[in-house]
């Protein structure tokens, strides 16, 4: 220890800490696997602490499976993220709520009390590089019975040996754990404080759950780095495809939580028979099938955090990222039975490495299965079981930095009919001028039925690139960084997909799937002048005229929900009223900003403008959409 404390450079508290307590350093995932179980007996291990007015409480349970480890939170609460956990200890500029502004009371003054507390426990400490950018340190302080979320941490965001670093330690990122607090002062709420410095973003997670501080929480230390840099961490999922035929395109698929990034790299799901079930009528109970003999071959690259560094452009006209983790954090509430999706069953299954599953039902010393998600109640499966696996487990994984050849948006969309109208009126997938697709990208809707976090209230915000929820700043600047970004990548082009329903048809993510499957056959997003129609309404940019693939067309209702019997023009035009009321008062924020960049605020005006797709596309140049015959 004294070895190590001479190489760190951090704040004399952490030393100081460090110094009094009994620590245990690791070094390895295998030595956090082992931490997760240390304190338990016979494959089980209880995650229980000492809450001052409460006794003794259970957080979690672990079990120890053939293929990892198995935790399960005893609280349904705590199995999803709640949006509202961020909280801003300190006092720099930010657009987000402040720890004095939600609680009337300095912040200093529980960190004190975190650092006593935590100067009472056995402690847990590693180091990771944040964003996997070199010589960005990163550290984690946790009582060491809570192995599991070090272990969670530690794969998400991989673990450094701190022997074999020269020379010193600047750690700029620390993640100190203390969860009885979210008893004694949050209301058994997740809290997640974070406290910015010049040099140094501290991560104070009151609570278990990994999503809000060890995946979000370190999120939000990239955005603050980029935000003071001038370059952005996007909240994406990146695959590479390439057709039967060779022809590579790579797609980076972005929304807000919910929105399809996991389904990304997964292939497109089938029946028994190797049919794919492209949707279901909510009102007839009709079926429409596709049957496409071969799929493309997928080469994951990013599944949720793409990092945009300065360092990887080459100012060819494309846009340049690398994944900003060391692991994945896989959503499988769709597997709900053996065959869903094999390649991740069989991963999960028979893993090169052990895996940690959340969520899942599982007993000491079975198999960990994907389709056996604990119930939050009787007879109510949790939504969000998930299973986190490290990318060098994962096949054809790409670990360098790609070009991006297609930006696609996710929504999550409600079915919408003549009965009851909605904003479920988006077609099979929409191409977008670039301004129009910075205009989703800042207001980002989160959208129908999210199984991700705690609150699904309908139509919501998550704002400026679906990333403003884990973002610790201003509004405007990540407005700006994004617009700047879409500038200088005029060779990429936009597109936008539903998940869940188009009109009266259910379809799960199977328009992202067909269109990834199309838009790689077809080698991009360039269309004759004919092959496009202006969409009905012009936040939806155009829609195709007709989609064939394999020699198999798509039905024109899923391209232009319109035209549905079950919807038809008027709910359409309802339905798109809903979006645009929406949109223009999440825009508006933006809008009034003085700091707005000039342009940005000229796109806001067309739109509030009701401004035609001609009129979007001169306000931002690119290579083009339209192919002249």
């Amino acid at each position: 220890m004294k070895d190590l404390l001479s190489k760190l450079i951090v704040p004399e508290q952490v030393k100081a800490l460090l110094q009094v307590t009994n620590v245990t350093v690791a070094h390895t995932v295998d030595d956090l696997f082992e931490l997760s179980l240390k304190f338990g007996n016979d494959g089980v291990q209880k995650v229980v602490y000492d809450v001052p007015g409460k006794g003794e409480y259970c957080e979690a349970v672990v079990y120890k499976v053939k293929n990892g480890i198995a935790v399960n939170y005893t609280e349904a609460y705590m199995r999803r993220r709640d949006p509202d956990s961020m909280v801003i200890g300190d006092d720099l500029p930010t657009d987000k709520i402040t720890y004095t502004q939600r609680f009337g009371k300095d912040f200093n003054e529980l960190k004190k009390e975190t650092f006593d507390w935590l100067q009472k426990q056995d402690l847990a400490v590693f180091f990771f590089k944040a964003g996997q950018l070199d010589g960005c340190y990163g550290m984690a302080i946790a009582p060491a019975n809570a192995g599991f979320f070090c272990l969670g941490l530690g794969i998400l965001q991989g673990i450094i040996d701190s022997r074999q670093i020269e020379g010193t330690i600047h750690v700029k990122c620390i993640l100190y754990i203390a969860p009885v607090f979210r008893h004694t002062h949050f209301n058994g709420k997740q809290i997640v404080v974070h406290y910015r410095s010049e040099n140094l973003h501290e991560i104070y997670s009151y609570n278990l759950y990994p999503g809000p501080s060890a995946k979000k929480g370190v999120y939000s230390s990239l955005l603050d780095f980029g935000e003071k840099e001038g370059w952005v961490t996007n909240h994406c999922a990146v695959v590479q495809v390439i057709t039967p035929y060779g022809n590579k395109t790579t797609i980076m698929h972005e929304g807000a939580s919910g929105s399809g990034k996991s389904e990304t790299n997964e292939h497109i799901h089938r029946d028994v028979d190797g049919t794919i079930k492209l949707g279901v009528n909510i009102v007839t109970g009709e079926v429409l099938s596709l049957v496409l003999p071969r799929g493309c071959f997928l080469r994951p690259v990013v599944d949720d955090m793409g990092l945009c560094h300065p360092s990887f452009q080459k100012d060819d006209g494309y846009l340049y990222l690398k994944d900003a983790e060391a692991g994945w954090f896989i959503r499988v509430n769709h597997i709900e039975q053996y065959g869903t999706d094999p390649d991740i069953e069989s991963l999960s299954i028979h893993p090169k490495v052990p895996l940690m599953f959340l969520n899942i039902d599982a007993q000491p010393f079975s198999t960990a299965l994907l389709w056996e998600h604990i119930e939050d109640e009787p007879g109510k499966s949790c939504p969000n079981p998930r299973f986190l696996v490290p990318r060098n487990a994962l096949p054809d994984i790409v670990n360098k930095p790609v070009q991006v050849h297609i930006r696609s948006f996710g929504v999550r969309t409600p079915p919408s009919t003549k009965e009851k109208p909605d904003y479920g009126i988006i077609g099979l997938f929409h191409i977008l001028p670039p301004a129009i697709a910075w205009l989703w990208r800042l207001v980002s809707p989160r959208g129908h039925d999210n199984p991700s976090i705690v609150k699904t209230g309908g139509l919501e915000s998550e704002g400026v690139g679906s990333f403003w929820p884990f973002a610790t700043g201003k509004k405007v600047n990540f407005a700006n960084l994004l617009l700047e970004q879409i500038i200088a990548s005029p060779k990429v082009k936009y597109v936008l997909a539903p998940n869940q329903y188009i009109g009266a048809w259910q379809v799960g993510f199977n328009p992202q799937w067909i269109m990834r499957e199309y838009l790689a056959r077809r080698g991009g997003v360039k269309f004759f002048a004919d092959e496009l129609s202006k969409s009905r309404c012009s936040l939806l940019g155009f829609s195709l005229n007709k989609l064939v693939i394999e020699g198999v067309e798509i039905e024109k209702f899923l391209l232009r929900p319109e035209l549905q019997s079950e919807v038809g023009e008027d709910a359409y035009d309802r339905g798109a009223q809903i979006l645009v009321d929406f949109f223009k008062k999440e825009l508006m924020d933006y809008y009034n900003d003085p700091n707005l960049l000039p342009l940005g605020k000229q796109i806001i005006e067309c739109f509030l403008s009701d401004g035609t797709i001609e009129e979007y596309m001169q306000l931002i140049k690119d290579e083009g959409l339209i192919m002249e015959d």
